[in-house]
């Protein structure tokens, strides 16, 4: 009888850990065909069940901000600056013409030192930090700031930066990913750039709980705002409170790998005509589909040499102008987050 009974637990334990592991394997399943390479066991939980989890926005930000709390916030940005000189090209005359009212260079990047010379001669602009732990395209690219003995878990065998950020947060020791995060700060500022953000380039250090709570920390130390956007929710639980210095940004929109190149129009459109109130902000990828770029990006289309003229032609267009005004949107800068959060923060180290 004793042993008939141990059979049927057997039997019962048994089947409950190969579902434990069929239920396991099947999110890692989804998370990987959706691209979210996110490893920590507590991160996914609150993934799957807290997604939705309100977060309390930095108190009377509108306001402080010199709007209301009906009003249409939003900040217009252009990643990847430094990439390449076709992307600062495009980056600058729409910084310039007022089509974009934000921007974030890549330090690591070859063209990093061209981006801080347009910012010298036009110190009005709002530029951020785009911080850079891959090195993604293929035959281009690009080591750390900081010294190679002090970041080898961030490189690869050929001392680039890792080409994913799978990659990253499987090897990097954080650490090292403030060493190379404070060396990018440094780095612009001996160049004579002072940020008024951080942003990070393909969301590298969202995925890891370690690493949000460093770029979190070291933000705060150097009194830069960092870019938060409101799908990091499942970060923030008892075991990290939201700290009381982040701003959220209420909705986040880019154009996804994916989607079609005459498609785009209508998706940035349908953006500008149901945003709702709030802080806002939409990225674009700027460049111009010239041979430069070409020859970077291999002819892919995700955020390739048509996708980024594309973006450009369209936030350039006076459609898009037209509707920005029809629907009372305003454009704010990152520089004015910035002075609410740290006031006269933002001079040159």
């Amino acid at each position: 009888m004793k042993n008939k009974i141990r059979r049927i637990l057997f039997r019962f334990w048994l089947g409950l850990l190969l579902l434990a592991i069929m239920a396991w394997g099947g999110l890692r399943l989804f998370f990987y065909f959706n691209e979210i390479p996110i490893y920590d066991i507590r991160l996914i939980y609150n993934f799957i069940f807290h997604s939705d989890r309100p977060l309390k926005q930095y108190e009377n930000l509108a306001q402080k901000l010199g709007y209301t709390t009906s009003d249409k916030l939003l900040i217009i940005h252009a990643d990847d600056l430094g990439l390449a000189r076709s992307v600062n090209k495009a980056s600058f005359e729409a910084l310039s013409k007022g089509f974009v009212s934000s921007a974030s260079v890549m330090m690591p990047s070859p063209f990093a030192e061209e981006v801080a010379a347009y910012y010298l001669d036009n110190p009005q602009i709002d530029l951020g930090l785009h911080l850079t732990f891959t090195s993604e395209w293929i035959g281009y690219k690009w080591t750390g700031v900081a010294s190679a003995d002090e970041i080898g878990t961030l490189l690869d065998k050929e001392g680039f930066l890792h080409q994913n950020n799978v990659t990253v947060i499987k090897e990097a020791s954080n650490s090292q990913i403030k060493v190379e995060l404070q060396a990018q700060i440094d780095y612009a500022r001996t160049l004579g750039i002072a940020p008024t953000h951080l942003d990070s380039h393909e969301g590298t250090l969202f995925f890891d709980p370690e690493f949000l709570r460093t770029y979190i920390e070291v933000g705060h130390q150097n009194q830069i705002p960092v870019f938060i956007p409101k799908l990091l929710a499942p970060h923030f639980d008892e075991q990290f409170p939201l700290p009381p210095h982040v701003v959220i940004v209420d909705q986040m929109f880019m154009a996804l790998k994916g989607i079609e190149l005459n498609e785009m129009e209508k998706y940035y459109l349908d953006v500008l005509s149901f945003i709702k109130p709030g802080l806002n902000q939409l990225l674009v990828h700027l460049a111009f589909n010239d041979e430069e770029m070409n020859a970077i990006t291999k002819d892919r289309e995700s955020y390739g040499a048509k996708w980024r003229e594309q973006d450009y032609q369209i936030v350039s267009s006076r459609k898009f102008q037209d509707l920005l005004n029809q629907n009372n949107i305003k454009l704010i800068q990152w520089r004015e987050i910035q002075a609410v959060l740290y006031p006269g923060a933002n001079t040159v180290f």
